[in-house]
């Protein structure tokens, strides 16, 4: 994160911010199990197998898809190449989309899939030499992160922009809330809303200055 100039920053913690209000939403719909936050379905996932393995088809299915996801995501960047951010945001949206069709039929599995396969897909959006640079969905890292960069910080060696880890966490949180707040009010657009924030994001990756 560090690493990136301020404009990718910035893009960062709105796509932080997308998958934040994803999640908020998914997590509403699917009874307390998330689209993004898989280490949260993986806990669940063993406590039923421990205490009552009837229930562990759905944290089983959603880890599944995630994994699905990021896959898609993959392979998409590889493909893309130097077009892999608006590439793999282009699979995101069309997912979200998806998903908000499926809410509107009623289809509240097939959603969850198409919610589950976005969040996987968009931690490809940040990658160097093929690894995950940036995690979008998931930001326990970043709390870490910021956490040593407070402590290097009180000894006078920290590097310049450690806080934008936090930023990055506050972004996942600010999206949490705003996707609560309008799936209780508006239930049957807030997936629309994500699925053009998402395409609006593209638009963004495209004029990004090119990488030095």
């Amino acid at each position: 994160m560090l690493r990136y100039d301020r404009p990718r920053r910035q893009f960062a913690i709105a796509l932080s911010a997308l998958a934040g209000f994803v999640d908020a939403v998914g997590f509403l719909s699917a009874n307390g199990y998330f689209v993004s936050f898989m280490s949260g379905n993986t806990t669940r996932l063993g406590v039923a197998l421990g205490t009552d393995p009837a229930r562990a088809l759905l944290p089983a299915l959603l880890i599944i898809g995630f994994l699905g996801g990021v896959t898609a995501g993959a392979l998409t960047a590889l493909r893309a190449g130097r077009l892999r951010k608006p590439a793999v945001l282009t699979l995101v949206a069309m997912l979200l989309m998806a998903g908000a069709g499926a809410r509107a039929a009623g289809a509240e599995r097939p959603m969850l899939l198409a919610l589950v396969l976005a969040m996987g897909a968009i931690n490809n959006t940040f990658q160097r030499g093929g690894e995950v640079t940036v995690g979008l969905t998931y930001m326990t890292g970043a709390l870490v992160r910021l956490g040593q960069g407070f402590a290097l910080w009180l000894t006078g060696k920290a590097e310049p922009g450690w806080t934008t880890w936090g930023a990055l966490w506050g972004g996942l949180l600010c999206g949490a809330v705003l996707g609560a707040f309008l799936q209780n009010r508006l239930p049957l657009g807030c997936l629309w809303i994500a699925g053009g924030w998402a395409a609006a994001m593209v638009l963004v990756a495209l004029r990004l200055p090119a990488e030095s």
